[in-house]
């Protein structure tokens, strides 16, 4: 190795504690030594990612792959504060009974267009599971009224029709397979690199999604607005807790294309855990990292384990929610970020459905077990929907269903007893910040916040999903492996920054012929 033969002999004599000052010239030359051993180049590299969730799981696993593929001498650690895998993505038991099936208690579905997390459980020999055996029939309340229950049949599509007319839905979802078109662009060989958000945003055509809010956005495609108030609403209310005229239209147009959703059977983390195994990283859970701070061209992280000294840091979790203390410039880089305070209610009932008399509908009448909100009422003064969706997730056992709540606030036990009855049983409370506040914006906070330091979670104000932070952990992979081993994931050099395609060549032009290529999977 390059310098070899300096190296070895320089930490003796650095460990020498002389009993008198050194002269100044020493010092100097001592200086200089320090600097020419901060220079010498290694092949051996360390890299600190923070957080065990689906963007530093899948970035070490990105590592892994270009460790596999090309012999590079990469140590990985991965650090959470939490004593789990998964971040946003984690299961619960009922009655804490592992015999029982586990209920995700966040990030619960994936969709087959999510070819990151779809690959990976078939490559890891996963159970996917369908919601077939959930398809119950749904309704639309909007605090005082149902506007519409649907299940799937002539006549519920009649209904549909009959309110909205054929143009709502068709031009709704011609606006979101748009939308898909344009992001598959995402897993091509050709994929776009970036270290600004803004440039990704170009290359897909996102612009306009991003600088509207969903009900802008849909009005200016021909949808009618109670289509939008009502329907597509309902979308984002359960999958974002946030409004058609308050959420960007990107993740308004994802909220839309959750069609044949499955999850992994025993809980999503359960990709995240096998990233992390296969990366052959170092795993320290329970283990807060308190500050980074730079040392010469590297990183020192402090943490409960003590401090260690990386060549690269990459940054995994939502910045201002880990209360990590970083230099003033990089700190000064990343505007605040809100995030929804999400109430998450799972319990367990002996009712087979919600009770009649607290949606005002006569004693015996069947409730839809899957009840979304919207609140188009409320906008035209009335009452506000107590709940952003109530949802059965399937028996626990012969006469017990699991049930899952989202709210803005606390949901009560005598609002339970309401609404189930009286037949409540077991009952988990969660309150957290599941997804960030999404208005429409033109700006993001910046990939790279220095040299060797790099942020996975500026992508979650363009699209927040796991599949999302597993793309834009691969970016951040390649940038990483670009600046310090003038390579990528798949090899080649790579260029950030791409320029937006012209009006002519949209970005799904950019998807081979065989489009089972993977980018970061297969090269």
């Amino acid at each position: 190795m390059k310098g070899a033969a300096l190296l070895f002999l320089v930490p003796g004599a650095l460990a020498i504690q002389l009993p008198f000052e050194i002269p100044s010239f020493f010092k100097a030359k001592s200086a200089i030594l320090q600097n020419v051993m901060e220079e010498v180049p290694t092949l051996h590299s360390r890299v600190a990612i923070i957080g065990a969730g689906a963007g530093g799981s899948s970035a070490a696993f990105w590592i892994g792959k270009a460790k596999e593929r090309y012999g590079l001498d990469v140590e990985i650690d991965v650090y959470d504060k939490e004593s789990y895998v998964g971040g946003r993505s984690t299961t619960v038991y009922p009655h804490n009974d592992t015999s029982l099936r586990p209920i995700e208690l966040g990030a619960s579905i994936f969709v087959k267009a999510n070819k990151n997390m779809w690959r990976a459980s078939e490559e890891f020999n996963l159970t996917r599971r369908t919601f077939k055996d959930e398809d119950y029939e749904t309704g639309i309340w909007d605090g005082e009224q149902f506007i519409l229950t649907f299940g799937g049949s002539w006549w519920d599509t009649l209904k549909v029709l009959w309110r909205y007319g054929i143009n709502a839905p068709r031009k709704t979802q011609s606006a979101v397979n748009s939308m898909i078109d344009s992001y598959l662009a995402l897993y091509t060989k050709d994929t776009p690199r970036w270290d600004r958000v803004e440039d990704v945003s170009t290359a897909l055509g996102f612009e306009s999604l991003v600088a509207s809010t969903t009900s802008e956005y849909l009005l200016s495609k021909g949808v009618s607005a109670n289509y939008i108030s009502e329907v597509v609403e309902a979308a984002t209310r359960v999958n974002y807790a946030q409004d058609t005229d308050a959420i960007h239209a990107l993740e308004g147009a994802c909220s839309m294309a959750a069609d044949n959703a499955a999850g992994i059977a025993g809980g999503n983390w359960q990709v995240f855990d096998e990233f992390l195994k296969r990366s052959g990283a170092n795993v320290y859970l329970n283990t807060p990292v308190t500050s980074i701070t730079p040392k010469g061209r590297k990183w020192t992280v402090k943490s409960a384990r003590g401090s260690e000294t990386y060549k690269a840091v990459i940054l995994a979790a939502p910045f201002h929610q880990t209360a990590i203390q970083v230099p003033q410039a990089i700190q000064e880089q990343i505007p605040e970020q809100p995030y929804i305070n999400l109430h998450v209610t799972l319990l367990s009932t002996t009712a087979s459905s919600p009770n009649a008399s607290y949606f005002g509908l006569p004693e015996g009448t069947k409730v839809p077990n899957f009840v979304l909100t919207s609140r188009a009422g409320a906008r035209k003064g009335g009452k506000e929907p107590e709940f952003n969706s109530l949802s059965y997730h399937g028996p626990i056992r012969d006469g017990e269903w699991t049930v899952k709540i989202f709210s803005m606030q606390t949901v009560t036990d005598e609002w339970l007893e309401k609404v189930f009855s009286g037949s409540v049983g077991w009952v988990y409370r969660k309150e957290w910040k599941a997804y960030p506040k999404l208005p429409p914006t033109t700006t993001f906070p910046p990939v790279k916040l220095d040299n060797g330091f790099y942020y996975v979670n500026s992508f979650e104000p363009f699209i927040s999903t796991m599949e999302t932070e597993t793309i834009s952990s691969r970016n951040v992979v390649d940038l990483f492996l670009n600046e310090h081993f003038q390579t990528g994931i798949c090899g080649s050099n790579i260029a950030a920054s791409p320029e937006a395609p012209n009006d002519t060549t949209p970005a799904s032009k950019a998807v081979p012929e065989d489009d089972s290529l993977i980018y970061g999977w297969d090269c």
